[in-house]
């Protein structure tokens, strides 16, 4: 859905500001003043242009939620207003400072910085593209997120507790849960009721088709504040210090840069702000010695972690108050923005 070009020399544009001189910057625009007919949520919703534009006071609800991949300003929204999935989906996002646009597809906003490329393909690593293929997506909750329990995690409804511990001071706020695969904790956290909005997020575009099927099963979810976004962890569409929460389901071992990722989820935080996040382990320190090598030499192509490693990284990005919980070869950490 395209933006307007020239919004700015718009009739409605000029009229609006004679009538209200507070926002005659277009910039001044909240997110949710532009609204649709209709809101109902169709079984397979559909895009459509026919928007109005209205004037509406800025408010702490209201303002832009998203921000340019690229510039990290914050975007334009022209759409109904709301946060959730039929009024994101039938929005369009531009971003002003470098003029690209966004759009949704497939029921999720595409916020990559590929978005809408033709000719340019980037290759990422196996084990990112793994988690792109359709099947590994179909089966992720079909059995293979049940295989984890073999390294201690705990199941879904314990690990959902535990998080929801750590996030305690985030909550009333808005959680990004990254890497979110089909949705399992996304779905958790937005039936909770215990934050204002809860996106769902991954690179992998089956992943997010996967987690709008299951929405689509849950009437109890399928028009609250949960939205579907594809982006690249390591390069977040929030503007810094924005985000409440960042959770982190079994994930970290597969971003192609740790680091990078960490530093970007420490970024979007706002002060305050909570990361909790679980993977595997190389070895934990209750591991006997002399069974360590053999741990080193059969995760050397995975990139799995040492308690001591999670914790540095944390530290390192900014993030403090770090606290762990161990149980074989899983770990659920936790850590705070200052």
């Amino acid at each position: 859905m395209a933006m307007a070009s020239n919004a700015l020399h718009h009739p409605l544009h000029q009229s609006i500001s004679l009538k209200y001189p507070h926002l005659s910057h277009i910039s001044r625009f909240s997110p949710s003043c532009l609204r649709f007919t209709s809101l109902r949520f169709p079984s397979t919703i559909r895009a459509t242009s026919a928007v109005a534009l209205e004037p509406e006071l800025s408010t702490q609800q209201n303002q832009a939620i998203f921000a340019c991949p690229v510039c990290y300003e914050p975007l334009i929204r022209k759409g109904p207003p709301g946060f959730n999935l039929p009024a994101i989906y039938r929005s369009s996002f531009k971003c002003k400072k470098c003029t690209k646009t966004y759009s949704s597809k497939d029921n999720y906003l595409d916020l990559t910085i590929t978005a809408g490329m033709k000719d340019y393909t980037e290759i990422n690593p196996v084990r990112t593209e793994l988690f792109r293929s359709p099947l590994v997506s179909f089966l992720y909750e079909r059995g293979w997120r049940q295989s984890f329990n073999q390294s201690g995690f705990p199941g879904p409804d314990e690990e959902f507790e535990m998080a929801q511990e750590y996030f305690k001071p985030a909550r009333g706020g808005l959680l990004v849960d990254v890497s979110c695969g089909s949705g399992l904790f996304s779905r958790k956290f937005a039936k909770s009721g215990a934050y204002s909005k809860v996106i769902a997020l991954d690179f992998s575009e089956n992943m997010l088709r996967q987690c709008y099927d299951y929405i689509k099963q849950d009437d109890t979810i399928s028009t609250t504040n949960l939205g579907l976004i594809r982006a690249d962890v390591s390069r977040l569409p929030f503007a810094s210090g924005s985000v409440d929460a960042v959770h982190a389901g079994a994930a970290m071992h597969c971003w192609p840069s740790p680091s990078n990722a960490v530093a970007e989820i420490c970024r979007v935080l706002r002060s305050g702000g909570v990361f909790v996040g679980t993977t595997f382990l190389r070895y934990s320190s209750t591991t006997p010695r002399i069974e360590r090598p053999f741990r080193e030499r059969i995760s050397r192509n995975s990139n799995f972690f040492t308690e001591e490693e999670i914790e540095d990284l944390c530290s390192t990005c900014g993030l403090t108050n770090y606290s762990k919980k161990v149980q074989q070869t899983f770990i659920m950490f936790s850590a705070q923005k200052p």
